[in-house]
């Protein structure tokens, strides 16, 4: 019967169920360390987007509505790597693909950071060491292997037939 196991169950626990979980046991610090910089990115894109916010409702009129509108892209764009931060925490495996991408797109940015004469230079290779740093944890044996992921020529049944001995 459905409610009475509903009803046994921690609260929360509908989505440790889920099929997405990864494998279990502990997660690798690869793993923890991937989270971590993928959420100091997503942190870093929120403040940007809260800055640009701010300023473009209190600065100049001309500027309102360009500053107000890259505020808001910021803090939306701040959502993937955050959500794949917490998805990496948790060892699901569909927060893989949202951090690479959000690596991927990292790195011509921080190539045009690096292209300007300003104090951006830095900014350019903070962002760009913190991207080859992810990807390269995302894409570790270890880290693929915490969250579930198969390799590949690798069908469903195979890892299974293991296990269970057939």
């Amino acid at each position: 019967m459905p409610a009475p196991r509903d009803a046994d169950a921690p609260a929360g626990s509908a989505a440790e169920g889920t099929p997405d979980t990864g494998a279990e046991g502990p997660r690798p610090g690869r793993l923890t360390a991937a989270a971590v910089l993928a959420a100091l990115e997503g942190l870093a894109l929120l403040v940007g987007g809260v800055y640009l916010l701010v300023r473009g409702l209190t600065g100049d009129p001309e500027d309102r509505s360009q500053a107000a509108t890259g505020g808001v892209t910021l803090i939306v764009l701040a959502l993937l790597p955050l959500i794949a931060a917490r998805g990496l925490l948790r060892q699901r495996s569909w927060s893989r693909g949202p951090a690479i991408i959000t690596q991927i797109m990292a790195l011509p940015v921080a190539w045009t950071l690096l292209q300007a004469d300003s104090a951006t230079i830095p900014g350019g290779i903070a962002l760009a060491v913190a991207a080859v740093a992810v990807l390269v944890l995302l894409v570790h044996a270890d880290t693929t292997r915490a969250l579930g992921i198969r390799g590949p020529g690798r069908a469903p049944g195979d890892e299974a037939g293991k296990r269970d001995g057939g």
